[in-house]
C-alpha cells in the first residue's frame, strides 16, 4: 500500500484521533495513491497511525478510515453504517418521524458521506474522493445493512471541486418520484428530493422548529429564507396569529403553500414574498413593518474559515435587520449553518448587530443540530449548526 509519511511533531492530532491530515503535515508520499485511493499513514519514524483516503489537491490531503491495521472493504463500510444506525435508535424508538439522517460524514467515522432517509428511500451526498473511490461497495453495503432498495444521489456540491469532483445527480437503484410526503411530529411535509435544498429537507432543524414553535403563541411571526415551510408550519402549529413567508426560490413558495394546506392551515393568515431576503428585510424596515417573532435561517454563507469574514457582513446585516423589525419583547431565532462560523464569532456578530440596531437584547436559549447529526468528540468541526433564541428588551 502507498504510504504517507508526516513531518516530525505533526502527529499530534492523530493522538487525539483527528480524522484529518493537512497538507502542511506531511513530509512525503511513497508511491502514486490514486485520487480517493487508500495509504497508509507514519509518522516521522515510520510509526503506523492508521489507514486513510488520499486526495492529492485538497488541502485535506488525507482523511482517517480507520486508526487500526484492518481492511477497507464492503464488510468494514457495513459495520460502519450498523454502528451509525445503531446510535440512532437510542432516540428513534418512540419516534413516529419517517425522515431521519443516518450517517453524518466524519463524526460517524465515514468522512465526507452524507446519507439521510427519507420513507424508504435513501439520498446520499458524496463529499470526499475518498467515498467516491469506494462509492460501489458503500452502495451495495447501504443496500444490505438497511434492507432498502431506493438509492438517490444529491451529489451536488461545490465543496466537491476541492476534492477534484464533478457535481452528480440522479438516481442509483429503484424508480424514485422527485416529490415525496414525510412525516415529522405531528406535520407532514411534501419535499423534493432531487431539486430541494440540501437532500430535500433540512432534517437538522427538527428540535428547533419545535423549540421556536413554543415562542409563537397569539404572536405575528416572519420566516426569513423561508424554504418549504417547516419554521412557519411549526409557528401555525404553536398558535402563530399571521405567519409571513420570505424567500427567493418560487419552487420553495409554492411548496411551502401546499404543505401549509397539507397540514390543515389553509385557511390561516398567511403571506407570502418571492424577494431576495436583503432587500425584502429592508423593504419592510423602510416601511416601517413589525413583528412580534422573527426566524433567520439562512443558507451557508460561510463553507470554510477562508470565507467568515464575507460571510460575517453578511450575516451581521440581516441580525441587524432583524433587530429592527421586532416589536419590544419581541424574539429573534436566529442561525447559522456555516462551520467557517463558530459559535463565538456568531455570537459576537449577532451583538454586534444588536449594537448597531440600537436595541438591547438578551439570549434566552442557544440551539444546535439535532441528534441525528452527531458531534464525534474527536471531531468538532461536526457542530456546525449555531442557534440564538434572543430577547429584544
Amino acid at each position: 500500500m502507498n504510504k504517507v509519511i508526516l513531518k516530525p511533531g505533526k502527529e499530534k492530532s492523530v493522538e487525539r484521533k483527528h480524522p484529518w491530515i493537512f497538507s502542511g503535515a506531511i513530509d512525503s508520499v511513497n508511491g502514486f495513491p490514486e485520487n480517493g485511493g487508500n495509504v497508509e499513514i507514519l509518522d516521522s519514524k515510520r510509526k503506523f497511525l492508521g489507514i486513510g483516503a488520499f486526495s492529492p489537491i485538497s488541502q485535506i490531503r488525507v482523511r482517517f478510515w480507520s486508526f487500526e491495521d484492518e481492511e477497507i472493504n464492503q464488510s468494514f463500510f457495513e459495520g460502519r453504517i450498523k454502528a451509525a444506525i445503531a446510535r440512532r435508535e437510542i432516540f428513534r424508538c418512540d419516534s413516529n418521524d419517517t425522515a431521519w439522517r443516518l450517517i453524518h460524514a466524519e463524526s460517524d467515522f465515514l468522512p465526507g458521506l452524507i446519507v439521510d432517509q427519507y420513507n424508504d428511500i435513501l439520498v446520499i451526498q458524496i463529499l470526499t474522493c475518498g467515498i467516491e473511490f469506494h462509492k460501489e461497495i458503500i452502495v451495495s453495503a447501504l443496500k444490505n445493512v438497511t434492507g432498502l432498495e431506493k438509492i438517490y444521489e444529491r451529489s451536488d456540491l461545490e465543496i466537491r471541486k476541492l476534492e477534484g469532483l464533478d457535481e452528480r445527480v440522479g438516481p442509483i437503484y429503484g424508480d424514485i418520484q422527485s416529490e415525496i410526503i414525510i412525516k415529522e411530529d405531528k406535520y407532514q411535509f411534501l419535499i423534493d428530493l432531487k431539486k430541494g435544498q440540501k437532500t430535500g429537507f433540512y432534517l437538522d432543524q427538527r428540535i428547533n422548529r419545535k423549540i421556536v414553535a413554543g415562542y409563537c403563541s397569539g404572536k405575528s411571526v416572519l420566516n426569513v429564507f423561508s424554504f418549504t415551510g417547516g419554521f412557519g408550519i411549526y409557528a401555525l402549529g404553536g398558535g402563530a396569529e399571521k405567519t409571513t413567508s420570505l424567500d427567493s426560490s418560487h419552487d420553495a413558495i409554492e411548496l411551502d403553500k401546499r404543505n401549509q394546506a397539507l397540514n390543515g392551515f389553509a385557511g390561516c393568515e398567511c403571506e407570502w414574498i418571492e424577494t431576495d431576503a436583503f432587500l425584502g428585510l429592508r423593504r419592510m424596515r423602510d416601511q416601517n413593518k413589525k413583528f412580534d417573532v422573527i426566524i433567520l435561517d439562512p443558507p451557508k454563507f460561510a463553507p470554510t474559515v477562508a470565507h467568515a469574514n464575507r460571510a460575517a457582513r453578511a450575516y451581521k446585516d440581516i441580525n441587524l435587520l432583524g433587530f429592527k423589525l421586532l416589536n419590544p419583547g419581541g424574539i429573534l431565532a436566529t442561525f447559522s449553518c456555516s462551520g467557517g462560523i463558530s459559535p463565538e464569532l456568531f455570537q459576537k456578530i449577532v451583538a454586534d448587530a444588536a449594537l448597531d440596531a440600537g436595541v438591547r437584547a438578551c439570549i434566552l436559549e442557544r440551539l444546535t443540530q439535532g441528534p441525528d447529526h452527531p458531534v464525534a468528540l474527536n471531531f468538532p468541526e461536526g457542530a456546525y449548526l449555531k442557534g440564538l433564541i434572543c430577547l429584544k428588551q
